[in-house]
C-alpha cells in the first residue's frame, strides 16, 4: 500500500517583495477569524516572516504600524518590555524572553510575491 500524499497548504499572498524596504518592516493583519497578525522584515534582500507575538507576553511587537525595528535597524524589538531579536532567525538576545524566539512563518517567494499558509497567524 502506498503512502497518499497530503494536500499541498492553500496560500495567501501577504505583499510583493518590493512592498518591504531593504532594512524595513511591515506588518499584517490575522487571515479572517485569526488571533494573530504577521510581520515580515527585509535585511540583505532577504526577507524573514514571523508571528507577531511576543515570546514572552504573547502581546503584539510594534508600537505604531510597521515599527517593529530598532532605531539602528539590526534587531526587532517588543514595544511592551524592549526585548531584541534577530532579524535573521527571530531569536531573543536581550529582554525577559532571552532565549526564546520569535515564531517564524514558511514562505514562498513567486514572481516576486510573497505568500505564506492561509492559516499562518492564527
Amino acid at each position: 500500500m502506498g503512502l497518499i500524499a497530503p494536500d499541498p497548504p492553500r496560500l495567501r499572498r501577504l505583499c510583493a517583495e518590493a512592498d518591504i524596504p531593504d532594512g524595513g518592516a511591515k506588518g499584517f493583519p490575522p487571515p479572517p477569524g485569526g488571533f494573530t497578525g504577521l510581520f515580515a522584515v527585509r535585511a540583505g534582500g532577504r526577507v524573514a516572516v514571523y508571528v507577531n507575538a511576543c515570546p514572552h507576553l504573547g502581546v503584539p511587537l510594534d508600537w505604531a504600524p510597521d515599527r517593529f525595528l530598532s532605531v539602528d535597524g539590526r534587531h526587532i524589538v517588543c514595544a511592551t518590555h524592549g526585548a531584541l531579536f534577530r532579524l535573521d532567525d527571530g531569536g531573543c538576545v536581550h529582554g525577559p524572553c532571552y532565549g526564546a524566539a520569535l515564531e517564524p512563518v514558511l514562505i514562498q517567494v513567486n514572481e516576486g510575491a510573497i505568500w505564506v499558509a492561509e492559516d499562518a497567524g492564527q
